[in-house]
């Protein structure tokens, strides 16, 4: 058996009130130490200032502009056209009155400006701070507070939520700057409460009007404070200082040199997912340091299609929510083919899977497999896509398989915070022993499993769990202004991610709970729900699920939005007609999904009291109110239960009427 970690400290019993802890692993590289750092690579400003050097005509930030009612193709700009616009911006700041050290906010869609705002930040040592464009002006109006702001970059239809009466911090603002431009109506808003506005290409103009020396940062500078999106209770804001990001950008590089398979610099990354979340962040940090190309969006996730096509990328990271969809749409497409080529497609997916498991690696597993079914599946995601990570939240086992198999691509998970600077584990590509994990330690960071003796995880038992915990020299400096939280979090040099899971023979890490995510039941058995939610969204006609349960109750319900497309399928056979939210209220859809649901639960061997007893049926995707999901589609439990406390209350008072 194949080892990815190595165990550098044993275990101990827990004594004296404390708790048992496991082995501490390590990546395979760092065996005897972490490697060390790159002397050329300190801070995050050097990251895009070598490779500006390195790299000066490569074609670094891509967009698409709208052109006679249509998205036009990709135009680009070097790293040369990037860095000279970085001097402009950075001078303008400086002029600006922002002194380093000063916070400085961006707030809207991924685009070319927003890398151009933070490479700025970098250059004269001020702090970027990144508000994701998701937010209502409750939290950016927090953020803008907590953080003392000074300036915001924004994106032009985001300027009305700064100007909202809501966001009262905005007053503290020096300036507004626009991604492109503002109306008049908006400037004369701004200027009224003593914020100067700036179109894009007046601060460009400034900057030039008025150049200022570069100020680069010190490693144990602070390069950015990041907002975790929280499922719960205000934004926390996570400290990242530049060593930490630039040390992440080397781990990477340390981790991929092992693999026959190289990144070049025709490399091409979409970037779709929040810039102001850690996981695209460092993924586009990566892509300049090597200098590689980066695609932006156009800003619609549900036609993300659309610029797949017209990008073509070479690498694709997602939430699990985004795959799923993708997988729905292969098995979609799957279920339109005849009853023989859909059997033809099984019987190749099964001989490639099965070769894959014997060791093959994923392109030379099946030449035939690929060219007759699988390049299909490979278009729909461009036709070039070579690397898929998953990452935000668990992808289910299912859904990576289908893809290690059809998208002709690797495809590896990863586990990571915004406190360990998004990577804590990584998974190894063409190894078909992590399917359905997130990997081993990344190169600079330890792991270990810390005992949770009320939820029954003891990391000296077997299989050996608990709270995953870590360290190393990629984790953050503390949550900012708030020492009280720090000290809870991070206890003896270890930050507690709350996270639980299993330490697999081979040094393969599984997250398999959520400590703040488990239900007792009034029975006294323990619910998993995020788990479970996992599970039963693969059931054909559920689109998205919240499974709800407490401990007043020995039973478990959900509300479901189901699957449009199959639901209205169904009620076709089925004689019914009318809009999707007239179907959401029939009691015959209902008890066909809870059917099915059932048979998931069946077909994954889910235990008993772990079987949803009753479903309210919701047309609207959950994430179409901003407050019941986080920017990376993470339930917010508390928020679900406010609004759906009234239907729970009268469903549970039928099932439990209905037993007696």
């Amino acid at each position: 058996m194949n080892k990815f970690a190595v165990k550098v400290e044993e275990g101990r019993e827990g004594r004296d009130g404390l708790p048992s802890v496991g082995p501490v692993y390590r990546n395979p590289l760092a065996e005897h130490g972490f490697p060390p750092v790159d002397p050329d690579l300190s801070t995050a400003w050097d990251i895009f200032r070598v490779s500006v050097e390195k790299y000066p005509a490569n074609r670094m930030l891509g967009w698409r502009e709208f052109i006679n009612g249509k998205w036009g193709p990709y135009v680009w700009k070097t790293y040369s056209d990037v860095y000279e616009e970085v001097l402009d911006i950075g001078s303008a700041l400086r002029a600006s009155g922002i002194e380093p050290g000063s916070r400085v906010g961006i707030y809207g869609t991924n685009c070319p400006q927003w890398i151009v705002a933070m490479e700025a930040c970098s250059a004269h040592s001020l702090v970027c701070v990144p508000l994701y464009d998701t937010l209502g002006p409750g939290a950016v109006d927090f953020i803008m507070g907590h953080a003392e702001i000074n300036i915001v970059f924004v994106q032009d239809k985001k300027v009305k939520e700064l100007l909202n009466p809501d966001c009262t911090h905005t007053q503290r603002l020096k300036s507004i700057v626009s991604f492109t431009s503002m109306t008049k109506e908006e400037k004369d808003k701004a200027a009224s409460i003593g914020i100067k506005p700036y179109s894009w290409n007046e601060f460009l103009h400034r900057g030039k009007e008025f150049p200022s020396e570069l100020l680069p940062p010190h490693p144990f500078s602070i390069g950015t404070i990041m907002y975790t999106s929280g499922t719960s209770g205000e934004p926390k804001g996570v400290i990242l200082t530049h060593e930490t990001i630039a040390m992440c950008v080397r781990g990477v590089d340390l981790f991929m040199a092992q693999f026959e398979d190289k990144m070049t610099v025709d490399d091409v990354y979409i970037s779709f997912l929040p810039l102001a979340h850690i996981l695209d962040r460092m993924i586009e940090e990566y892509f300049f340091h090597k200098g590689a190309s980066v695609g932006y969006y156009h800003g619609d996730i549900n036609a993300l299609k659309d610029d797949l096509m017209e990008l073509k990328p070479t690498f694709l990271a997602a939430v699990p929510r985004v795959l799923e969809r993708i997988h729905e749409g292969v098995i979609k497409a799957l279920e339109e083919l005849n009853p023989v080529r859909r059997m033809f497609f099984g019987i190749l997916y099964q001989h490639k899977l099965n070769r894959m498991k014997r060791g093959y690696k994923q392109k030379n597993a099946s030449l035939l497999a690929d060219l007759l079914a699988f390049r299909k599946v490979k278009a729909r995601l461009g036709g070039r896509i070579r690397l898929i990570v998953s990452g935000g939240a668990q992808l289910s086992t299912e859904v990576e398989e289908f893809l290690r198999v059809t998208s002709c691509a690797f495809v590896v998970q990863g586990y990571g915070l915004t406190e360990t600077c998004g990577l804590t584990t990584l998974g190894f590509p063409d190894e078909m022993c992590m399917l359905g994990t997130v990997g081993s330690a990344f190169v600079y960071t330890e792991v270990r499993l810390e005992e949770v003796p009320e939820m029954g995880y003891n990391p000296l038992e077997d299989p050996p769990r608990g709270e995953i915990c870590v360290r190393g020299k990629t984790g953050f400096s503390g949550y900012y202004k708030n020492p009280e939280l720090t000290r809870e979090t991070v206890k003896d040099g270890w930050f507690h991610t709350g996270d639980i899971g299993e330490m697999l023979p081979n040094g393969v890490l599984k997250i398999i709970d959520r400590k703040k995510n488990l239900i007792k039941l009034s029975h006294g058995e323990y619910v998993a729900v995020e788990y479970l939610e996992k599970v039963y969204v693969i059931t054909p006609t559920v689109e998205d699920i919240w499974v709800y349960g407490n401990g007043f109750k020995s039973m478990l319900v959900a509300v479901v939005v189901p699957h449009e497309e199959n639901a209205k399928r169904w009620a076709y056979q089925n004689g019914y007609s009318g809009s999707f939210s007239e179907l959401c209220a029939l009691n015959q859809l209902r008890d066909h999904i809870l059917l099915e649901m059932k048979s998931t639960a069946e077909r994954n061997k889910l235990r008993g009291f772990e079987f949803i007893k009753g479903i309210i049926l919701e047309a609207q995707p959950l994430e179409a109110e901003k407050d019941l999901v986080t920017p990376t589609l993470k339930k917010r439990r508390d928020k679900l239960l406010k609004r759906y406390k009234v239907e729970i209350d009268e469903l549970y008072e039928k099932l439990t009427g209905s037993r007696r």
